[in-house]
């Protein structure tokens, strides 16, 4: 079922002045919906408000949440991708801080990929950097064309995602994904202060892994020791958590510390 709603109406189109358009002066969330529930709903709002102070969008939350539930139950089954923009506006960089911001709600059927990715699945080495800027780390704005780059680097049905890092080699996470290693049953993922996206899986996943227990680190990770895990996997708001078993010629096993994940997460993105 496709599905698309702004500020709250069904509607199909924005004005040519909107500065999300413009500029990608805005922030976007993407949405598992299950029976007509926005799954993993209090870390997107929470992200989203962490975007909203650090852009300064001057948005109602209240009202995003409540349109983000109504949508949801109209959608049913599927995804939904909210964009937040600070609307419309004058020509020029300069912002109106005190504007209304735009929220556009877009809904699609719910991806469909191959049963054989939650067995394991090979990463593509990107050659695209993810870019310093802390100002903007850890936030899912809307410019992603770093993203867009380096998804067109491979075209084959042999690399289900791709991994990136940053100008000083370290690698931050996947095309659209986060990234996780154990290594001597420690779970480690990378710092996202300079670059990336802190995903709503992430930190779902973090937390959940904390209550069973596992040693955590969030911190930097370089190629050779990414290389040198026991084992890696990424995740994601809409497939949940996929095993890595290979990136160019380094094989990995299904390791303890991700099957463990697997079943804590079992049922959270699907339909009974």
């Amino acid at each position: 079922m496709s599905l698309s709603w702004v500020d709250g109406q069904p509607a199909a189109a924005i004005a040519a002045d909107d500065r999300g358009l413009a500029y990608g002066d805005g922030l976007f969330e993407t949405l598992r919906v299950v029976r007509g529930q926005p799954r993993l709903l209090e870390r997107h709002l929470q992200r989203l408000a962490t975007g909203c102070q650090r852009l300064q969008l001057n948005a109602d939350l209240a009202a995003i949440r409540q349109q983000l539930e109504d949508f949801a139950a109209q959608l049913g089954e599927g995804v939904c991708k909210l964009i937040l923009t600070r609307g419309s506006g004058r020509r020029g960089y300069g912002p109106d801080l005190r504007a209304a911001p735009r929220c556009l709600l877009q809904g699609s059927p719910a991806p469909v990929w191959p049963t054989a990715h939650a067995q394991g699945v090979r990463l593509y080495p990107c050659t695209v950097r993810l870019a310093w800027q802390p100002l903007l780390a850890g936030l899912k704005h809307l410019n992603r064309l770093e993203q867009v780059l380096a998804r067109a680097e491979w075209q084959d049905g042999l690399h289900a995602e791709g991994l990136m890092c940053d100008p000083a080699g370290h690698v931050i996470e996947g095309v659209f994904s986060n990234l996780f290693l154990g290594r001597a049953g420690e779970l480690w993922t990378p710092d996202l202060g300079r670059c990336g996206v802190a995903g709503v899986m992430r930190a779902e996943i973090l937390a959940r892994a904390r209550t069973l227990g596992m040693p955590v680190q969030v911190r930097e990770i370089g190629l050779e020791a990414f290389l040198q895990a026991d084992e890696v996997f990424v995740c994601n708001s809409l497939y949940g958590l996929w095993p890595v078993t290979a990136f160019r010629e380094q094989i990995w096993p299904v390791g303890p510390l991700t099957r463990q994940l697997q079943g804590a997460l079992a049922g959270l993105l699907e339909a009974s």
